[in-house]
């Protein structure tokens, strides 16, 4: 694995093909908005209706932090538009690919035990 940056590194695991997920490394960490609206960077939401996200609704907060989660490339990225309690809440609804999921969860046991207890 290789250091990204103090709060962030890139697994194994691929999010997709050619691309290794990036696991912030502290929960903590992550202190995007919780309430309110978010406009979602080109790199990060290139295609699609519009790039922002109301997240008072819940199916655009869930499909924005499946994008985010997918696609981020910078430790920026995940502590910028993630919140720590909104993961840990979301996380058994999320669709993510295999590699993403199984990456976070090796980091913290407290999503693999957030989706176990919904199961």
């Amino acid at each position: 694995m290789d250091t990204v940056a103090a709060v962030a590194v890139r697994t194994q695991h691929e999010a997709r093909p050619g691309r290794r997920t990036i696991v912030a490394t502290d929960l903590a960490s992550l202190r995007g908005p919780a309430e309110g609206t978010v406009e979602l960077p080109l790199w990060l939401y290139w295609s699609g209706p519009s790039p922002v996200f109301d997240l008072a609704k819940p199916f655009m907060r869930r499909w924005l932090y499946e994008i985010v989660l997918r696609e981020a490339a910078r430790p920026e990225d995940l502590t910028g538009y993630l919140d720590r309690d909104t993961l840990i809440g979301l996380w058994p609804e999320l669709y993510l690919p295999a590699g993403v999921r199984q990456a976070w969860e090796e980091y913290h046991p407290v999503l693999r035990a957030t989706a176990a207890a919904v199961a």
